[in-house]
Order: structure tokens, then C-alpha cells, then sequence
């Protein structure tokens, strides 16, 4: 309809069909797998630490991960998620989620979370010694890491 058209502005058509129900009902069960996953994560040897996602976090990841997913074939079912979280120089892996397990997966993400850099002298002390699982609050800065499993395109990076 060109008359419905007129009366729409680009960005408000983009962010229909940004909207796609399956994924945002998808996204927020996907989410719910990321706060468990990291609520046991193996940070240090034989070691778990509760790691708790800040809502602000969780909103800006979702959004982000729908985002990612809008281009692809599959949308967001079509995702690999890999989880990791960054503390000093290291990067540990915490965690390997497919969106949905009956798709064949078209995407890679791997998500990169912060510990909140605040808490860097409690975290020293945990591989030493101290409780088996102390909860640690993750920063609101992230990095995603997009890769497409069906081409050769090159990676894109996103650093919120």
C-alpha cells in the first residue's frame, strides 16, 4: 500500500519489522539460559561463581542480540551463542547455547561480558581461597562478536 507508506516514517517501518514475535519470545528464553549459565560459571580452577547480570545488561544484550538476528535467514533460531567473560587480560568461557537446537545454526555470537571492574581485588583473592560461590556483578559493557556460518564474510564486532 502506497498510501499506508506516506504516512510512515523510515524508522518507525524499520522498527516493525525489527519486531518479529517468534525471536522476542525466543530472546527472552534464550536469556533465561545466559542468567543460569552464569550463575554456575566456572571462573577459576574447580571453582563457580555466581555472575549476575544487571537488568540494564540484560536489555542492552537482548536488543542487541535482536538486532544481530533481523538479517539472518532463520532470524534468531538460526544462533550459536557462545558466552564469555573478561576480567583482567583473560577471557574465560563460560558457556555454548543453540538458540533453538533444531535449527541448523547460520550464525555464530559470541558474547564477551565484563566483571565490574570494582570488584577486580574481591576476584583476586577467589582462586586462592574463600567461599565456592561468591556472586559477582557483571559490568554494562559487553562486546558481541558476529560470525556467519554460511559465507565468508568478515566478522563484525560490536562494543556497547
Amino acid at each position: 500500500d502506497a498510501e499506508y507508506a506516506e504516512g510512515v516514517s523510515l524508522p518507525d517501518m524499520d522498527l516493525e519489522l525489527l519486531h518479529d514475535p517468534e525471536d522476542e519470545l525466543l530472546c527472552a528464553n534464550l536469556m533465561d539460559v545466559v542468567q543460569a549459565t552464569l550463575g554456575r560459571a566456572p571462573l577459576g580452577a574447580k571453582r563457580c561463581s555466581r555472575l549476575l547480570m544487571p537488568a540494564q545488561l540484560q536489555e542492552q544484550v537482548r536488543t542487541e542480540l535482536l538486532r544481530l538476528a533481523c538479517s539472518e535467514p532463520c532470524g534468531l533460531r538460526g544462533a550459536l551463542l557462545d558466552l564469555c567473560v573478561e576480567h583482567g587480560k583473560a577471557c574465560h568461557d563460560v558457556g555454548h547455547i543453540a538458540a533453538d537446537p533444531a535449527v541448523v545454526p547460520t550464525f555464530q555470537l559470541t558474547l564477551v561480558l565484563r566483571l565490574d571492574s570494582r570488584l577486580w581485588p574481591k576476584i583476586q583473592g577467589l582462586f586462592a581461597s574463600g567461599p565456592a560461590f561468591a556472586p559477582l556483578k557483571l559490568s554494562t559493557g559487553f562486546r558481541v562478536i558476529k560470525k556467519k556460518l554460511y559465507s565468508s564474510e568478515q566478522l563484525l564486532i560490536e562494543e556497547c
